[in-house]
């Protein structure tokens, strides 16, 4: 960032003072040779030496609170922490006491005097000395004490408006060196600012209320299509003391713009009814509705001011889709969708209008191909960082946020040392204090800094905040209250400043893109793999009688599978898109062909039965069952063509049996492919395959049994003449006629039957 030009001086009393408390350390010579050999060595654990620190770091020195943060005139400044003796020997003589040095002109020196660890002659200043003191008789080797130290500002020596550098030191004796040193130092930061000034800085911070994906694709079964969450750790987040429930608790006491992911509220609001969680292969009711109630309604008190951005559903990786996704068709349109519902969703559940026209691609990080993906589905701002969009040309000041782009796209640069301040662990007081410090030091060097233009700066914190770092942030806002050189800004109406014409609007090449973010993209695999299950998708909502239950759901769901929270995440990411896919193919499967075993036709035409099952919740149209003969010589189907289909239209939970009319021609098998379709061709599920044998009765073989039935009728007529002929020849009657015979019965069963036999269906599985 660029810095003033122009040093700015020390006024005369600091000059004075300062003068007076380099004279006497100077006098103090037994000290000279020991500080002038500058900070010791780290400490040895870094070194795997064994060798415990020593010099001006052999003491720790932790700054717990700092009150006033930004201290006015008449106040008190009070200052506790914690030393902790990291040698090896006993510090005797120990006093803690405060340095106060000269005004650092620059956010550059800031950052210099921040990064110092040891004590260093001539740029720390001499203590104050005197009753402003906390004296420990003995500090044994691994041993702390707590100190708080008390000084009236009027005796810090404070001259000219400005940032102060402010140092808690350890003095001491050890065995070893049995005179007065510096043991241990910490420093930070003491903005400086009497009154009001005449032209202050707006500051627009942007409050992130965004979480990891928690919701899955599936729902219940019940017309209220209860969602299923794939656990019930958002739960915690949204609790008291949890992370986002914080957030809405700082957050509504701060002039902050809320930047909302819609698919955190969408989640939260589906927790406010009845909904379920996964655990193993079933799923238990969720029981954490009080307390999404709770949050909700704290929220949409905390937003009720209107200052509200809403991201793209489930805050799509910009930079990941302009990288490996955006050639890979379908990835732009989800984009498009996710950024249609955004406003909707927030302004259903929170009743605020928010804003659309923002993207904001990770850590602010932009190159032409990311700005084209921001803005393709309709945000003409896109927020951006000062460490990306780097200034050229030679400004003396830090720019106003807003600039033109090119294509009536707006960059809102935020400021990189600002954004960054509250990155890492501030769970430990010391580091949340100095964080702090730092941040009110480099606004009121921003203001400081050579020009007569009041400016607009933007702060875009990291996108998921711990619990320690947004309450960290909140005490550094709250530290800007009185706003003596700071005034609050809308994010929209900071987009809207009037750009300065000097400032950089020129966005930096692919190649200038961080490493380390692009490591940390989506695969192009990913957005293969949502193009994919969008297929099946697309192909399983058409046979569908109410496709929105499955539409809605899935289409969030892969919306969420390209999410910027996956980051970092590669496994995890994986398992998500695979669970959204996996599930989507069971529901697909829930609509099949029953199986069949071989059948047997009798005759020269039959019915061939085939059965689709539908065990779905919800009636399946549009489908067609269409039936082929691999040999249409020997089995031909309907109208005598290989081919033959049917609609299918079953309801939900039921089956149905579809039959094809079937002639045969020549006794054998003939292997059968049943698949279905939808209506516009596409295949659904896999095809079923079985046989058919065909055992028909030809003409020849009915020639041979009609020959063999005449046979038989001539035999039985020549036995009759037989047996007449012997009965009166033997017996001679009295009329001399033969005797009378009952003749044959006639043939009254259907193999006996010598006519064809009827037309009719005999199947066999």
């Amino acid at each position: 960032m660029a810095e003033a030009a122009d040093i700015q001086g020390i006024g005369p009393s600091p000059a004075r003072r300062w003068l007076r408390r380099t004279a006497a350390l100077i006098i103090g010579a037994p000290l000279v040779a020991t500080l002038l050999a500058g900070p010791a060595a780290p400490a040895a654990q870094a070194g795997g030496t064994g060798k415990a620190p020593t010099g001006s770091e052999t003491v720790d020195v932790a700054l717990n609170t700092l009150a006033p943060s930004a201290p006015v005139k008449g106040d008190t400044l009070t200052v506790s922490g914690t030393v902790t003796n990291r040698g090896k020997d006993a510090i005797t003589q120990a006093v803690v006491d405060l340095r106060v040095g000269p005004t650092l002109d620059s956010r550059t020196e800031i950052d210099t005097a921040a990064r110092r660890t040891g004590y260093v002659l001539g740029s720390d200043p001499a203590p104050i000395g005197g009753k402003y003191t906390v004296k420990f008789a003995k500090l044994s080797s691994g041993i702390s004490q707590d100190f708080t130290l008390s000084v009236p500002v009027g005796k810090l020596g404070l001259g000219d408006d400005g940032v102060y550098q402010l140092g808690v030191s350890l003095t001491g004796q050890t065995s070893r060196v049995q005179y007065d040193q510096v043991l241990g130092i910490e420093r930070t930061f003491l903005p400086w600012q009497e009154e009001e000034r005449d032209s202050r800085t707006k500051v627009t911070y942007l409050w992130p209320l965004i979480a990891s994906a928690h919701v899955t694709a599936e729902t219940g079964t019940d017309d209220q299509r209860t969602p299923v969450f794939a656990d019930d750790d958002l739960a915690a987040e949204l609790a008291p003391g949890g992370r986002l429930e914080q957030l809405v608790s700082l957050g509504s006491q701060l002039p902050v713009t809320w930047v909302i992911d819609p698919d955190l509220l969408a989640s939260v609001d589906a927790m406010t009814g009845n909904y379920r969680v996964k655990s193993g292969d079933t799923t238990v009711a969720g029981t954490n509705q009080a307390v999404a109630k709770q949050w909700l309604t704290a929220l949409e008190a905390a937003v009720s001011d209107g200052k509200v951005v809403a991201l793209p559903f489930a805050d799509p990786d910009l930079a990941s889709i302009a990288h490996r996704g955006k050639n890979v068709s379908g990835t732009l349109s989800h984009l498009q969708t996710a950024t249609e519902v955004a406003g909707m969703t927030v302004q259903t559940i929170l009743h605020v209008k928010p804003s659309t026209d923002f993207a904001w691609p990770v850590d602010g990080a932009i190159d032409p191909s990311v700005v084209d993906v921001a803005t393709s589905a309709g945000a003409h701002k896109v927020i951006a960082r000062s460490d990306s969009l780097q200034e050229t040309g030679g400004l003396t000041y830090t720019p106003t946020a807003a600039r033109p782009i090119g294509g009536g796209t707006t960059a809102v640069v935020a400021d990189a040392r600002l954004s960054t301040a509250f990155q890492g662990d501030m769970s430990k007081a010391g580091k949340s204090t100095l964080a702090v410090q730092k941040f009110l030091a480099l606004t009121l060097a921003l203001t400081e800094q050579d020009t007569d233009t009041e400016r607009s700066i933007v702060v875009a914190p990291q996108r998921m905040p711990t619990v320690a770092q947004a309450q960290s942030m909140a005490r550094a806002l709250h530290g800007l209250d009185d706003g003596r050189w700071t005034q609050p800004l809308g994010l929209v109406d900071a987009a809207g400043a009037k750009p300065d014409a000097d400032a950089t609007t020129s966005v930096p090449g692919a190649s200038q893109y961080p490493k380390k973010l692009r490591s940390q993209e989506l695969p192009t695999q990913a957005f293969q793999d949502i193009k994919s299950t969008q297929v099946s998708l697309n192909n399983f909502q058409v046979i569908l009688t109410q496709p929105e239950r499955v539409v809605t759901p899935f289409g969030n769901a892969l919306n969420r599978s390209m999410s910027t929270s996956w980051r970092g995440r590669p496994l995890e990411a994986q398992q998500y898109r695979d669970s959204v896919r996996g599930y989507l193919q069971d529901l697909v499967g829930e609509v099949q062909l029953i199986s069949k075993s071989d059948v047997t036709l009798s005759g020269r035409s039959a019915t061939i039965p085939v059965t689709v099952q539908n065990r779905l919740l919800q009636g399946v149209d549009h489908l067609v069952l269409r039936l082929k003969s691999e040999n249409a010589t020997r089995l031909k189907l309907n109208d005598g063509g290989a081919v033959a289909e049917q609609p299918i239209r079953i309801g939900p939970g039921h089956s149905q049996s579809v039959k094809f009319d079937a002639a045969a021609n020549v006794n054998g098998q003939v292997q059968m492919t049943a698949q279905l379709y939808t209506e516009d061709g596409t295949p659904y599920g896999g095809a079923m395959t079985f046989t058919v044998k065909v055992s028909e009765l030809t003409p020849t073989v009915l020639l041979v049994i009609a020959g063999g039935l005449l046979l038989l009728v001539l035999a039985g007529i020549r036995m009759y003449t037989h047996r007449k002929r012997a009965n009166a020849g033997g017996a001679g009657g009295e009329d001399g006629g033969e005797p009378e015979q009952p003749s044959d019965p006639t043939p009254d069963t259907g193999p006996e039957s010598g006519e064809p036999s009827d037309s009719g269906e005999k199947v066999e599985r």
